[in-house]
């Protein structure tokens, strides 16, 4: 085994790989009706639960998709009666999205589900000293999700 350092090209691709596949079955615990909301509007629904009415512009940049991509997906949401839009009462130019009581239910329910599997799995399946590494795995990838690179 080689002591070289594995490239940055060579673990992005293992990481996107490894991402996909868990992201792939976490969406298959999911209770069978909740299946037709997608990861982007799931993902897109738990920050306006979590971060109040905000507008599509800074969902789009925090979700770091296009301005057209998260007109989409709340298109989508609104549909489904999971968000409304009302006007910003400081500036009546801009649209607040927040989430209808059903969306909120939905950010319940689906990461619970999610995460009693994933919990079991990691608790059946991994060592304590791997459990670390997944830890700290895991605060790598939320601050290589923020970087501005």
């Amino acid at each position: 085994m080689s002591s070289e350092p594995v490239s940055p090209e060579d673990t992005a691709v293992q990481l996107m790989r490894a991402m996909t596949r868990l992201r792939a079955r976490l969406r298959t615990e999911a209770p069978t009706d909740d299946l037709p909301w997608n990861w982007s509007h799931l993902t897109t629904l738990h920050r306006i639960v979590q971060d109040g009415p905000v507008t599509a512009t800074e969902l789009a940049q925090a979700e770091h998709v296009r301005r057209q991509s998260m007109g989409e997906t709340l298109a989508a949401l609104r549909t489904g009666g999971m968000v409304t839009t009302a006007k910003d009462p400081n500036d009546g130019r801009k649209s607040l999205v927040s989430a209808t009581p059903a969306g909120r239910t939905l950010c319940e329910r689906i990461p619970a589900a999610r995460q009693a599997w994933l919990a079991g799995v990691i608790g059946a399946s991994l060592r304590a000293d791997e459990r670390r590494t997944l830890d700290k795995a895991a605060a790598i990838m939320n601050r290589l999700a923020d970087s501005e690179l």
